[in-house]
């Protein structure tokens, strides 16, 4: 017996039998459609709506979201439902001097709230990295930074602890921090070398960034000097690969290529 025929024997038209890739696609296409003439932050109609609308069922509808949620096109927010991708937040880099780049603020309203604050020899895994001895104070702070209101990215800084006698947990949460550096420690941060490259959540930064584990980030390592030369930061900081983004200005000259 064809296909056909078994949905004519049960009385369901032949499109009821359509495997399940067949109708994980045709909820993916209209999902699609959706997000494209949506503005971001826009909420999506309940999964029952949806399967009750496509003639699918709640699974499939759920399987075609789940595709997009991991693809960064689509959010779902606990007891809130599901919504278009909210717009990125860009970082720019511009040609700065000597070949460097200059870092402008980044879009939005950023805050911090301080995870981590505490204090602990170097050890030799770190004391090289950041030019002390082993046995030096160093301050480890770990941060969530949140911008508009929503976990954008973890920082995880350590610096000398030297440097910044008297900073306290507090300090980390609001102003700018190199600002601060500078004007009450009179560290004043001239240059670093920044690495960035792909990464996926590990469970515990997809809790503090809301997000699923495996979801993907933008991995930042960076070493910091003042104007002095005197290393006074390497930083870890990982950003989220659904709203964050990071845009440059390129000069090219006859060796380019």
């Amino acid at each position: 017996m064809t296909s056909t025929d078994r949905d004519a024997a049960d009385g369901r038209p032949p499109s009821a039998h359509k495997p399940p890739t067949v109708k994980r696609d045709l909820v993916r296409r209209h999902l699609l459609e959706v997000i494209e003439r949506s503005g971001p932050g826009t909420s999506l109609a309940p999964e029952r709506d949806l399967a009750a609308q496509l003639g699918v069922s709640r699974p499939t509808v759920r399987a075609a979201v789940d595709e997009l949620a991991r693809s960064g096109l689509l959010v779902r927010r606990h007891g809130k439902g599901t919504f278009t991708s909210p717009p990125k937040v860009t970082q720019e880099m511009s040609g700065g001097v000597a070949g460097g780049l200059a870092v402008p603020p980044a879009e939005g309203d950023w805050t911090s709230r301080v995870v981590r604050f505490t204090t602990g020899p170097a050890g030799p895994g770190r004391a090289g990295r950041l030019g002390l001895g082993p046995d030096e104070p160093v301050l480890r702070i770990t941060r969530v930074r949140d911008v508009d209101g929503a976990p954008m990215s973890i920082e995880e800084l350590e610096l000398p602890a030297h440097l910044v006698p008297g900073l306290r947990a507090e300090d980390m949460e609001r102003g700018n921090f190199y600002r601060l550096l500078r004007e009450r420690f009179q560290v004043v941060v001239a240059e670093a070398v920044q690495t960035l490259e792909p990464a996926v959540t590990n469970p515990a930064q997809a809790e503090l960034l809301d997000v699923a584990v495996y979801a993907p980030i933008l991995q930042v390592e960076r070493t910091t000097r003042d104007a002095t030369g005197r290393i006074v930061e390497f930083a870890h900081a990982v950003y989220r690969g659904d709203r964050y983004r990071i845009t440059s200005r390129l000069r090219f000259d006859d060796s380019s290529g």
